[in-house]
């Protein structure tokens, strides 16, 4: 992966978890609001497009 071999990301992981350990359960939390959300809004443009288009045929 990107010329790393496995020990290298193992080490890179570990830095991450060791400086952002206490971050990471909200920074999840905050990305799973967002894609929730999102996914809403992606719902909410499809039904809206289905009306309309129900609504313009005869």
């Amino acid at each position: 992966m990107f010329g790393f071999g496995h020990w290298e990301i193992i080490i890179v992981m570990l830095v991450v978890l060791l400086l952002f350990g206490n971050r990471l359960p909200a920074l999840a939390r905050s990305m799973g609001m967002s894609l929730t959300e999102f996914k809403k809004g992606i719902k909410e443009i499809d039904e809206k497009k289905s009306d309309d288009s129900k609504e313009a045929t005869p």
